[in-house]
């Protein structure tokens, strides 16, 4: 179910509050342009600063929006066990497909208490679970070995993995098998993590080009890799400028000069640099995403 390009979709505001119509369109813009799923709340989506009400209507407006065409998978990760399955229910009372579960950040935990924490979520829900490890941000590292224990679980059927190492992702697809899907978290990583045997991709980049990361990731599933290789290195610039600096402060500042939505970041992110910015505007004219 978890296979090929997924977005890690904005959260469109307008004066503080969620922008339901920017976000319903932002859904239809990837559907149309050939994303295989939409994942609402994640990092890129500034769940951060979400907050529980407006959570359960991102992800409601997602999935009513998907209509069944493609799958939703919702952020529903938290530092606290206890809120990330409270966060997990109301995505499964909301008909999400899966949720993605974040490592618990400022806490620390051990490799013990990480499989504690996925254990205790996933014997709270039936909704399929995707593991999602990106130590820069969570300053804890899920090794191999506590994902092969978790995917020994029935409803733990994958990881977004963003750790930077194809030798750890390489273990991971070495010991979990078949039927366990790594997902790549890092769109300058998507075809090394495809070669090793990764499914898919959440990306950033797909906010702005659906379009080229869901055909790279068509082409590697049908071993085509010279075309895979070719947008590879076609999207290496576009893939920089969307991390020039905090995720999601380029991206969302490129979807509003695209004329998709309104730029507006919520504390306390805050708006991109006038050197940033100007390289921005260069790369997207490179591409011929603003005129």
């Amino acid at each position: 179910m978890f296979e090929g390009s997924f977005v890690a979709i904005v959260t469109p505001f307008k004066n503080g509050k969620v922008d339901e119509e920017g976000l319903r369109n932002l859904i239809e813009f990837q559907i149309t342009n050939g994303t295989n799923g939409i994942v609402p709340c994640g990092t890129t989506g500034e769940s951060a600063t979400l907050d529980h009400a407006e959570h359960s209507q991102v992800i409601s407006i997602a999935v009513d929006a998907c209509k069944g065409r493609v799958p939703v998978l919702a952020g529903t990760g938290s530092n606290s066990t206890k809120e990330a399955i409270k966060l997990t229910k109301e995505a499964e009372k909301a008909k999400a497909d899966g949720a993605l579960l974040i490592t618990p950040y400022y806490n620390k935990p051990t490799q013990d208490g990480l499989y504690r924490h996925f254990e205790a979520i996933a014997k709270e829900t039936n909704l399929p679970i995707v593991l999602y490890n990106v130590p820069s941000r969570t300053s804890v590292n899920m090794l191999s070995g506590t994902v092969k224990r978790l995917s020994e679980i029935k409803n733990c059927v994958g990881i977004k993995e963003a750790s930077g190492s194809l030798q750890q992702m390489s273990e991971i697809v070495d010991q979990c098998g078949d039927n366990f899907s790594l997902i790549s978290g890092d769109d300058p990583l998507l075809l090394p993590i495809l070669s090793v045997g990764g499914k898919g991709i959440i990306s950033v980049t797909a906010n702005v080009a659906p379009d080229k990361v869901s055909k790279l990731c068509a082409h590697a599933a049908k071993n085509e890799m010279d075309e895979a290789r070719k947008l590879h290195f076609e999207l290496m610039e576009l893939n920089n400028a969307m991390f020039i600096e905090t995720n999601p402060i380029p991206v969302k500042t490129a979807l509003g000069l695209m004329g998709k939505i309104d730029p507006e970041l919520r504390p306390p992110l805050s708006p991109i640099s006038e050197e940033s910015l100007s390289h921005l505007k260069t790369v997207l004219r490179k591409y011929s995403l603003i005129s």
